[in-house]
């Protein structure tokens, strides 16, 4: 189906925008238009291949960034983390964030989500100070909220995807071991099913922000977690799906603050979103249908180590 709604997806050949564009694609209201530094990489022509216009720009270009929004009515926007190590002969992610948001309210765009985090300099009042990965995407957040941009910012929890992408999930002589670190036991952690749940909850708000009869406020941050659950818990879902031993352990700190900082907060804090009912009722009212983190288990899991 096709559409002249047109909406620009930042980070379309990666993890978020990858989800975001096959749900706008299955959906057929938006048109995708993914922005991508290298047109002709792998990533970008396979998603060129599935009908999606593929749009080339240099976020250290303005004028690159404001020609291929051009035309786009609403906006996901993705940064990319400065993990340690830092490189600083690249802009920051604040660098990049704001100057995406001046390019897009200069081309007329009318609605951005932004994928985001809670800033945890604030969060814990001083305490973990040094997670400059979460407090930069805070202060993009509220750059967004003063734009006079109407916007909405999503808050992920951990990548469930991280059991294979970050290596999580280890194979064992009796199965297999979920290993973090710092996490105990018994703590919570949110889990962010982001092929599935992100696409959902973007076009939930793409499809509502014109819409005065819905509750929709500009300036809001919308938790998107699968399942608040333990590691422990987790393993033990994996266990019943595989039909193996599947184990817990808290590995040590990685001796890089903003890491271990990061994951102390996680767990001091339960994955942050405790008082945010799963799923989210105010995505849900707008349209969102989240999975479960057993589909996720039954459908991404066990197709990689269920061998």
């Amino acid at each position: 189906m096709s559409s002249s709604r047109i909406v620009a997806v930042f980070g379309a050949t990666g993890h978020q925008g990858s989800s975001v564009v096959q749900r706008l694609l299955k959906d057929g209201t938006f048109a995708p238009r993914a922005i991508t530094r290298d047109p002709q990489s792998e990533a970008a022509v396979k998603i060129k291949g599935l009908g999606v216009e593929v749009v080339k720009a240099d976020t250290a270009d303005k004028t690159s960034v404001v020609n291929a929004l051009r035309g786009a009515e609403a906006v996901f926007v993705v940064t990319l983390s400065g993990f340690p190590p830092y490189s600083p002969e690249k802009p920051s992610e604040v660098t990049v964030g704001k100057a995406i948001i001046n390019a897009a309210k200069e081309a007329g765009v009318k609605f951005i989500v932004f994928s985001s985090v809670p800033g945890l300099t604030k969060l814990s009042r001083g305490k973990y100070s040094k997670v400059s990965i979460y407090d930069d995407k805070a202060e993009i957040e509220e750059y967004l909220k003063a734009s006079g941009i109407a916007n909405a910012s999503l808050h992920l929890g951990g990548f469930a995807e991280n059991l294979w992408t970050r290596n999580n999930l280890k194979k064992t002589d009796t199965g297999f071991n979920i290993s973090v670190p710092i996490y105990t036991p018994t703590a919570l952690n949110a889990f962010t099913w982001v092929g599935h749940d992100v696409g959902e909850a973007v076009l939930a708000l793409f499809k509502s922000y014109l819409d005065p009869s819905n509750f929709f406020v500009s300036g809001k941050a919308y938790p998107v977690v699968t399942a608040n659950m333990s590691y422990t818990d987790l393993a033990a879902m994996i266990a019943k799906a595989l039909g193996k031993d599947v184990t817990f352990t808290t590995a040590p700190p990685t001796g890089i603050p903003a890491y271990d900082e990061m994951f102390a907060a996680g767990a001091e804090y339960d994955g942050f979103y405790t008082s945010t009912p799963v799923p989210n009722p105010d995505l849900t009212a707008l349209g969102a249908k989240f999975a479960t983190l057993e589909e996720f288990v039954e459908m991404e899991v066990k197709k990689r180590f269920g061998q």
